[in-house]
């Protein structure tokens, strides 16, 4: 006779041991940061925080990030989602690059779904990606929860999507070499969206750049009870974000993997992966976990853990050697993807 466990032993989770050293570099980084800052989220305080993100987080203008005249900078109101409201895209590229359509970095930003702007990333992607690979970018401006839940956010990304593949001649970028990305909620959504353009028949992104992803609404996870009260985000914070998002749908048995692609136990048919967590913080193994699910489908997925790092330890240490090596590695990952992507030369009568 087989014996079912109950729900509840299904998802228990092993008392954690002591957490991973952070990297010495990025420790001091966190030390002087001070208490304040590292506060978890918690319900009674997110209108606060976000009240706060909203006055202190960068929101440079087009011309701020057309630096002198390095880059061409637009911004576009494009239509949202059915029943939705228009969704602003910000878009950028390298100045004097004509004659060619270029590749697209389609992006979208962190925050936990509740925090955030499309304008505060670009300054660094312009500078580590968009110069010195000859590429575009377009970051996405979607909406926030708890005032838009799922799949409101989630939607917004995809009709951007779709608008910019439907519009790749007027952008001057090439259709077929879009890549989607994003780091931490932005992991989550670029995860999502791949997910969501598989099963609806497109657009077909080249890949997916999914930096300390948040993919699991659940809590489960070892290193998010390793992890509490020693990463910079932790489940008290993780599970206020969650909520905001998914409301009464938060842990249901039938979420769709779109909310939470964490639950998604097929990830055939994706594009490749590029997958980045910290040995030291709350996503870890639910990162490891997607890539491993991804091998497990048949599909390829790169993953780097890196050691003692915390959540977004490149922007609190970014000048760390740490942090320069995983800036390294996600660029080299970019370019081999673009070079793979490239339709082979003709060879001339005379080979």
């Amino acid at each position: 006779m087989s014996v079912r466990r109950a729900p509840s032993e299904s998802r228990r989770v092993p008392v954690p041991r002591a957490a991973p050293p952070f990297d010495p570099e990025v420790s001091v980084a966190l030390a002087a940061l001070g208490k304040g800052s590292r506060e978890p989220i918690s319900p009674e305080s997110l209108e606060a925080r976000q009240e706060r993100d909203a006055v202190s987080r960068p929101r440079p203008t087009a011309e701020d990030l057309r630096a002198d005249g390095r880059f061409e900078v637009s911004e576009f109101c494009v239509p949202g989602p059915p029943d939705g409201p228009d969704v602003t895209l910000v878009s950028a590229r390298p100045s004097g690059l004509v004659g060619r359509p270029l590749p697209l970095l389609y992006y979208m930003h962190g925050g936990a779904m509740i925090m955030g702007n499309a304008w505060s990333v670009l300054p660094r992607i312009l500078r580590e990606w968009v110069l010195p690979l000859e590429l575009a970018v377009i970051s996405v401006e979607y909406r926030l929860a708890p005032r838009a839940q799922y799949p409101g956010p989630l939607d917004d990304c995809y009709a951007g999507l779709v608008w910019a593949a439907r519009h790749a001649a007027d952008l001057g970028v090439d259709a077929d070499r879009i890549i989607i990305g994003g780091k931490s909620a932005g992991g989550g959504l670029a995860a999502a969206l791949a997910l969501l353009a598989r099963d609806r028949g497109g657009p077909e992104p080249l890949g997916q750049l999914l930096l300390s992803p948040m993919l699991d609404d659940r809590g489960i996870t070892f290193s998010g009870h390793q992890m509490t009260g020693i990463d910079v985000w932790d489940l008290t914070s993780n599970a206020t974000a969650w909520k905001a998002l998914l409301g009464d749908r938060h842990g249901a048995a039938d979420l769709p993997p779109y909310a939470a692609p964490s639950r998604a136990t097929d990830l055939s048919g994706l594009p490749p992966a590029y997958v980045e967590v910290g040995s030291a913080e709350t996503f870890r193994d639910e990162g490891v976990a997607y890539a491993n699910t991804i091998w497990q489908s048949g599909g390829q997925a790169e993953l780097h853990v890196w050691p003692g790092a915390c959540h977004g330890f490149d922007g609190l240490a970014p000048q760390a050697a740490l942090s320069r090596d995983a800036r390294n590695a996600r660029t080299r990952w970019i370019q081999r993807l673009l070079a793979q992507s490239r339709s082979p030369q003709p060879r001339s009568d005379s080979s």
